[in-house]
C-alpha cells in the first residue's frame, strides 16, 4: 500500500543430532535416552523498502543473521513394563518435540518441558501427560532461544489415543489443553520491533486463561481416508485487545480433509473453519486462536496464505496471518507474540491432488478459497469499513523430487499465488501476491 513490497529471502539451517542410549531395543523402547540436537542457522533477507528488516531506517534494506539454536536435549527414562508385549510407561524432561493433534492445529513445536507417556493394549491406547514452559524464539529463524529467560507462559496438556476406533484403521483422539499466560512485561524482538504488547487496540499487557477441549481422528474407512479435528477454547483474559476490562473466551475450531487413493493419483477435499469475534468491543471474545500452530493441511507446504506472513497495514506491526499459520490470529508473530481471541477468523474449503509420476516424484496442486468469518474486528482495526469477508483464491504448485527414493535427499520447487478478492484487496488494493520457494534437504 505504502511502497515497493518485492522480497528475497535465504535460508540454510544445519543440524546434528547426538543420541546416547542403554537398553536392548530389539522388541522395546530404550531404558535410558539422552538426545541433543543443536541447529546452526544463517538467514540472508532483502527488501525494496526500510524499516522492514529492523525498526532502525539506518540499517538499510538487508540483513545478514546467524543463529544457534537447541531444538531438543532430553533425557528419556523407561519406567516399566506393564505386559507381555512392552507396553511401557516412560518419563521424558527437557526440550522435547511435541504434538497435540495429527496435523498441528493447536499446539505443534519443541519446548521445555516434562512429559509422562505409555501405551496399553497391544499399543492400542497411548497417552500423554505433560507439562511445557515455553521458550522464547530467535525471530529471524524461529529456532530455541535457550540464552533468555524462559517466557511466563505455560501449557498443560492431557491426551489419550486409540488405535482402530470406531473402524479399523482409523485412531481417535482426546485432547484437554490449558494454556496459562502471564506475561507482564515490555517485549522487543531482535530486529528492535515489539511483541508484547502486540501494536494494536489499546495495546495493553494481557494475561489469560484458556482451555482447549477437543477431538481428533486420523485413519481411513475402507478406501476413504479422513482426518479431522475439533476444538472448542473456553476461558478468559484481562485486559481484552480493545477493552480495558476481563472479558470471557469462547472460540470453535473445526477441519476436516477427505481423500481418496486412484492407483498413482491421490484427489484431496479440505475444509477448515476457525470462528471469529462479531463485536470488539463487548465483554466476550469469540475469535478462535492457537498456542503455537503448524498445520500440514491443504497444501500448507505451498500455500501463499499458511506459508507467508500477511501483514496488517494500520495495525501496528501486527500479522493478519502469520508465517506458517491458517488463521486469522492478528498475531505480532507466531514465535514471540500472546494468543488473540479477539480476531476475524478464517472459513477455507480447497482441492487439492498429489500426483506419484514416479516413484522419486510428485506433482501436486492446490487450490483454496478463504473467507473471514467476521470483520468486524478488522473494521475497528483499520478505521475502515466495510470490509467484504471474501479474501480470495490461493493457488498453488509443487514439484517433489526424491532421487534415492528416500528421505535421505528432498528437493521441492513450489509457486503460489493470492487471487486477491474483494476483503483482500480492501486492505491492499490492486495486489495479488505470490512466491517462488526453492527447498532441499539432506539428511545423513
Amino acid at each position: 500500500m505504502f511502497g515497493s513490497t518485492d522480497q528475497w529471502s535465504m535460508a540454510q539451517n544445519l543440524s546434528a543430532e547426538f543420541v546416547y542410549y542403554k537398553g536392548n531395543t530389539v522388541f522395546k523402547p530404550p531404558d535410558w535416552e539422552f538426545r541433543v540436537t543443536p541447529v546452526i542457522s544463517y538467514n540472508y533477507t532483502e527488501l525494496e523498502e526500510i524499516q522492514g528488516v529492523n525498526a532502525d531506517p539506518r540499517r538499510g534494506l538487508t540483513r545478514d543473521d546467524t543463529f544457534v539454536g537447541l531444538q531438543a536435549a532430553f533425557v528419556d527414562r523407561h519406567l516399566r513394563n506393564v505386559s507381555d508385549n512392552y507396553d511401557f510407561d516412560s518419563f521424558r524432561i527437557g526440550i522435547q518435540p511435541f504434538s497435540s493433534d495429527f496435523r498441528g492445529f493447536l499446539f505443534q513445536d519443541n519446548q521445555l518441558g516434562a512429559r509422562l507417556f505409555g501405551t496399553r493394549g497391544n499399543n492400542k491406547w497411548q497417552y500423554n501427560i505433560a507439562y511445557f514452559r515455553r521458550l522464547e524464539k530467535d525471530i529471524n529463524s524461529g529456532l530455541n532461544d535457550v540464552s533468555e529467560t524462559p517466557r511466563k507462559d505455560d501449557v498443560f496438556v492431557a491426551n489419550i489415543y486409540r488405535q482402530d476406533f470406531p473402524v479399523l484403521g482409523f485412531t481417535s483422539q482426546a485432547t484437554v489443553l490449558y494454556n496459562r499466560n502471564r506475561e507482564d512485561e515490555l517485549r522487543y524482538n531482535r530486529n528492535n520491533f515489539i511483541e508484547r504488547p502486540s501494536s494494536l487496540g489499546l495495546e495493553n499487557l494481557r494475561e489469560y486463561d484458556v482451555t482447549y477441549v477437543g477431538y481428533n481422528g486420523d485413519g481411513h474407512f475402507g478406501r476413504v481416508n479422513l482426518t479431522t479435528s475439533v476444538y472448542y477454547a473456553f476461558g478468559d483474559e484481562t485486559p481484552s485487545v480493545f477493552v480495558n476490562r476481563k472479558v470471557d473466551i469462547s472460540a470453535l475450531f473445526a477441519a476436516a480433509e477427505l481423500s481418496m487413493d486412484f492407483d498413482w493419483i491421490r484427489p484431496r477435499i479440505s475444509l477448515l473453519y476457525g470462528s471469529g469475534d462479531d463485536d470488539p468491543f463487548d465483554d466476550k471474545a469469540h475469535g478462535f486462536d492457537a498456542v503455537f500452530e503448524n498445520p500440514q493441511f491443504a497444501g500448507a507446504d505451498t500455500s501463499y496464505f499458511i506459508r507467508q506472513a500477511v501483514p496488517l497495514i494500520g495495525g501496528g506491526r501486527v500479522a493478519l496471518a502469520t508465517r506458517n499459520g491458517v488463521l486469522n490470529n492478528l498475531r505480532s508473530s507466531k514465535e514471540q507474540g500472546q494468543s488473540n481471541f479477539t480476531n476475524p477468523g478464517i472459513v477455507m474449503a480447497g482441492l487439492g491432488v498429489d500426483m506419484d509420476l514416479m516413484p522419486q516424484l510428485r506433482l501436486s496442486f492446490n487450490a483454496n478459497t478463504l473467507y473471514f468469518d467476521d470483520t468486524a474486528v478488522l473494521e475497528v482495526a483499520r478505521n475502515q469499513g466495510p470490509i467484504d469477508k471474501h479474501i480470495g483464491y490461493d493457488v498453488s504448485a509443487s514439484l517433489i523430487y526424491r532421487p534415492l527414493m528416500s528421505q535421505n535427499i528432498v528437493v521441492r520447487a513450489s509457486y503460489a499465488t493470492l487471487i486477491a478478492g474483494d476483503g483482500f484487496d480492501a486492505l491492499f488494493p490492486d495486489d495479488n501476491p505470490g512466491y517462488f520457494l526453492l527447498n532441499a534437504i539432506f539428511a545423513y
